[in-house]
C-alpha cells in the first residue's frame, strides 16, 4: 500500500508548490483537484497540462486520483463542493456537472490517471421523491459511464454523508443498475464511519468494488468534520490491517482539505501516525 496526499488541502499554493510540498512531507502520491487553482478542467490548455507533468516529474510524484468532486471555480453559494449536483432540480446544474465529469476524465486520460471520483448524486431537494432522485442521476451519469469505458479511466463514487448515496448498501444498489466494470468505489473510511458503518467492518466485504481510500478521521460524535489521523475515534489499526488483509497494494489518500490554513503540519502528522501502522498491517 501506498500513501498519497490530496492536493485539496493547498488551495492556497499553486500547483508546483503544492507537489514540492506534498512530496518534502515524505508522500511518493498526489491526488489532483480537478478545481481551481491546480487543475479545473475547462479552463487548462496543453502547455498547462504539460507543466502538470513537469512538477509531478520533478518532484517525484505519481497521481494517485483526480479528485473531480469539489468545483469551487463554479462558485455556488450553497455549498462549494456538493454544488452543482447530479440530481439538482434545474437541469443546466445538472449539466455543469455532467460536463465537468467529462472533462475531469479526459484530464485523467490526458495526465495518465488512474480514475477519477465524483459524488455520489446530490444532497436531498424539496419535494424530490428518492426515486426520482436516483433515476435522475443514473441518467445524468451513463454518458460518463459511457466515455470512462471508451478511454479506460476508472469512474470511482464516493458514498458521503447526508448525499443520495451514503451507505453501501445504496451504493450496491445503484452500481449493480449501471452494470459497468468501469465504475467502482472511493472507499472514504471516514465517510463510512459518519453514517456508523465501521470502516474496519465494510473493507472485506467492499473489497471487490474498492479501487481507492481516502484516509480522515472522525470524532466520537461521527459528525462530518475531517481530523488528522489519529485525533479521532476510528481505529486505524483494525482498518488498515483489514485493507492489508484483502491484498490490496494500491494508494491510500490522505484527504484533510478542513487544513488548509496548515496543510504542511496536517501532512506531516497524518504521515507520522500512519507509517507505523501501515508497517505493522
Amino acid at each position: 500500500m501506498k500513501l498519497a496526499f490530496s492536493s485539496n488541502a493547498y488551495l492556497a499554493f499553486p500547483f508546483d508548490e503544492t507537489c514540492r510540498r506534498i512530496a518534502a512531507a515524505g508522500y511518493s502520491g498526489i491526488e489532483i483537484l480537478a478545481d481551481v487553482p491546480h487543475a479545473w478542467p475547462a479552463g487548462l490548455l496543453e502547455c498547462q497540462k504539460e507543466s502538470i507533468r513537469e512538477s509531478l516529474e520533478r518532484h517525484g510524484l505519481t497521481i494517485s486520483n483526480i479528485n473531480a468532486f469539489m468545483m469551487n471555480a463554479v462558485a455556488d453559494p450553497r455549498q462549494p463542493y456538493w454544488h452543482p449536483s447530479w440530481t439538482d432540480p434545474d437541469p443546466h446544474y445538472r449539466a455543469i456537472r455532467r460536463e465537468h465529469t467529462l472533462r475531469s476524465l479526459r484530464l485523467a486520460k490526458d495526465l495518465g490517471a488512474p480514475h477519477i471520483t465524483t459524488e455520489p448524486g446530490g444532497p436531498a431537494f424539496e419535494g424530490q421523491p428518492r426515486g426520482a432522485a436516483v433515476d435522475c442521476f443514473y441518467e445524468e451519469l451513463m454518458p460518463c459511464v459511457e466515455l470512462a469505458s471508451e478511454l479506460g479511466v476508472g469512474l470511482l463514487i464516493e458514498p458521503e454523508p447526508e448525499l443520495l448515496i451514503e451507505r453501501f448498501d445504496q451504493y450496491l444498489e445503484f452500481v449493480d443498475r449501471l452494470d459497468a466494470p468501469v465504475v467502482g468505489l472511493n472507499f472514504d473510511i471516514g465517510h463510512a464511519y459518519c453514517v456508523g458503518e465501521d470502516p474496519e467492518d465494510w473493507v472485506e466485504r467492499m473489497h471487490s468494488h474498492t479501487v481507492h481510500y481516502h484516509l480522515e478521521d472522525i470524532a466520537p460524535t461521527r459528525v462530518h468534520q475531517h481530523l488528522i489521523p489519529g485525533q479521532g475515534a476510528i481505529d486505524f489499526t483494525a482498518t488498515l490491517a483489514a485493507i492489508r488483509s484483502t491484498g490490496y497494494e494500491g494508494w491510500l489518500t490522505v484527504e484533510l482539505y478542513p487544513y488548509g490554513d496548515d496543510p504542511d503540519s496536517a501532512a506531516n502528522q497524518a504521515r507520522e501516525f500512519l507509517l507505523p501502522l501501515l508497517e505493522q498491517a
